[in-house]
């Protein structure tokens, strides 16, 4: 048996605002675009890819007023777990990122534990990090 991540989802105060950084900075593809009501789901990952996919939804989609009002509390605090990214060229997309005017938490740095990463905000206060692919994951 095989199980692997399919999407995961990320909370954001303004889905469109947020599809500017995931899709132009961040180069990701446009998989799925659903509007119902007042609420929006916009899943982006790589087209043709098997890797797994990240879905922009907000506070509201699918849940209560007040689940709402808590998750989004979360949000604008940016106490949200990180979004992790891999690139094979962790310079290339940091300056990307940067260039698209990201606010930027971390250089890319080789970390002690192994990776060489960065971090930025996205446009509604959520962690991104990106880090570098190992020799081994390139080569596979």
């Amino acid at each position: 048996m095989t199980v692997s991540l399919q999407y995961s989802q990320i909370t954001v105060l303004d889905p469109e605002e947020s599809l500017a950084f995931y899709r132009d900075a961040l180069g990701l593809d446009v998989l799925q675009d659903v509007t119902s009501g007042d609420h929006r789901w916009v899943t982006l990952g790589v087209a043709g890819g098997d890797d797994a996919a990240v879905v922009l939804s907000d506070a509201y989609a699918g849940r209560s007023q007040a689940d709402g009002d808590a998750l989004q509390q979360l949000v604008v605090k940016g106490a949200m777990s990180p979004i992790v990214f891999r690139s094979d060229d962790i310079d290339a997309a940091f300056e990307r990122v940067r260039a698209a005017g990201a606010e930027v938490l971390q250089e890319p740095i080789d970390q002690p534990w192994g990776p060489r990463d960065c971090a930025f905000r996205d446009p509604s206060g959520n962690m991104v990090r990106i880090l570098q692919s190992t020799r081994a994951e390139q080569d596979a």
